[in-house]
C-alpha cells in the first residue's frame, strides 16, 4: 500500500511540477477550450490610432486542426488592410506562438508572438524591428465578447496605446 501511495504521489507531484498542458499537447489535435471560444464570424469595431476600424472577422481551425486562423480584412472594397493570423500552442515552451500574415508584407511578418494565458486572457508579445508591441487578447464570458488591446514602445521607451479592437459574433 506504502509503494502505491509513494507511485501515485510521484505522478501527481511529476504532473504538477512539468506543468504541461495534456489537452493543449496531443500530438493529433490542438484542443484548446479557451481558443474554441473565439472560432466563428465576428464584426470588429474599434481604432488603430486616431483611425476608426470596421473589419469582417473569421475564426477557425485550420491545418489539422493544429492553428486557429484568425482571418480579417476591413469593410472597404478593396480592403485597405487585411491578415491571417495562425494561433497554435509549442509545448516545448509551453506557450502560445502567433504568425501574422498581413499586407504590410515580409518584414513584419519575420517576427512570431508568443503568448501566455492568464485567466481569460492571452498577451502575445512581438519583438518587431522597430520595437515590441503586446496584442492581449480578453474574453468577456459574460457577454460572449473580446477586446483585442495593443500597445506599443514609443521612441521614448514608453509604453502607449496602439490600437483597441472589440469583437462581437456576427448576425451574418
Amino acid at each position: 500500500m506504502k509503494q502505491l501511495f509513494t507511485l501515485v504521489s510521484f505522478l501527481v507531484f511529476t504532473g504538477i511540477c512539468l506543468g504541461q498542458d495534456t489537452e493543449k499537447c496531443n500530438d493529433q489535435i490542438f484542443n484548446d477550450p479557451f481558443l474554441e471560444k473565439l472560432t466563428g464570424n465576428w464584426v470588429v469595431d474599434g481604432e488603430i490610432g486616431s483611425d476608426k476600424i470596421n473589419y469582417n472577422f473569421t475564426a477557425s481551425w485550420e491545418l489539422n486542426h493544429q492553428f486557429l486562423l484568425l482571418d480579417f480584412a476591413d469593410i472597404a472594397t478593396p480592403p485597405a488592410y487585411a491578415a491571417h493570423v495562425y494561433i497554435g500552442y509549442d509545448c516545448n515552451s509551453e506557450r502560445y506562438v502567433a504568425h501574422w500574415l498581413d499586407n504590410f508584407g515580409g518584414r513584419f511578418s519575420e517576427t512570431l508572438g508568443y503568448g501566455i494565458q492568464k485567466g481569460d486572457s492571452i498577451e502575445f508579445r512581438f519583438e518587431y524591428p522597430d520595437g515590441p508591441f503586446l496584442n492581449c487578447f480578453i474574453y468577456n464570458r459574460q457577454s460572449d465578447t473580446w477586446h483585442f488591446h495593443t500597445t506599443t514602445k514609443n521612441s521614448e521607451g514608453k509604453w502607449v496605446v496602439f490600437g483597441d479592437m472589440y469583437l462581437s459574433r456576427s448576425t451574418k
